[in-house]
């Protein structure tokens, strides 16, 4: 469930008090979102790991942990925060040393679906992924125990238990057994 409260910029966004619960700014308003549950962070945690594995063994650039915003749009402001998300070393160094949200998109976004997620709210975070420039949203859905891999906003190719989720021209050589997330 998502608690929506009015707030203009990114940098409100960065004052706000820690109070445990993760936000997101979406055009301008506040979502708070409730915590992730077992399997949700388990799910997340699994990718993160085998991803943060393969980009460190082969110096791809960096893998962000779900607490990590990604300013995507001024005025209003989007910041999003994706479960893991992935940026490719040539964009690092273009861009240097960021003291606040990541300014634009990764270039890879994972997103683990929770019990109380709408599919409304799931297809928006798609959308606003891809119109930023990431060039793979990954989300993953435990219920159905399904992959969807989206490269655009006209194509996803579904993975289910017996496919491999791979990472392509945006992570060469990443793997993950679909089966392994459920596991």
């Amino acid at each position: 469930m998502t608690i929506v409260e009015h707030i203009t910029t990114a940098a409100d966004l960065e004052r706000l008090p820690d109070d445990g619960f993760r936000y997101e700014l979406v055009r301008g308003e506040v979502h708070k979102m409730t915590p992730a549950g077992n399997e949700h962070g388990k799910i997340a945690a699994l990718v993160t790991a085998s991803l943060v594995q393969h980009v460190l063994a082969n110096r791809l650039g960096s893998v962000y942990a779900a607490e990590t915003g990604f300013r995507l749009a001024s005025d209003p402001d989007t910041v999003r925060a994706p479960d893991a998300a992935f940026v490719c070393q040539a964009r690092l160094d273009a861009v240097g040393a960021v003291a606040g949200y990541w300014p634009g998109a990764p270039d890879l976004v994972v997103e683990v679906v929770s019990p109380g997620d709408r599919y409304g709210e799931v297809a928006e975070k798609v959308a606003d992924w891809l119109a930023a420039g990431t060039q793979m949203v990954v989300v993953v859905e435990p219920r159905q125990r399904t992959v969807a891999v989206h490269r655009t906003s006209d194509t996803v190719d579904v993975l289910r238990e017996g496919d491999v989720l791979e990472g392509g021209e945006v992570v060469p050589g990443w793997e993950v057994a679909v089966a392994a997330l459920f596991a």
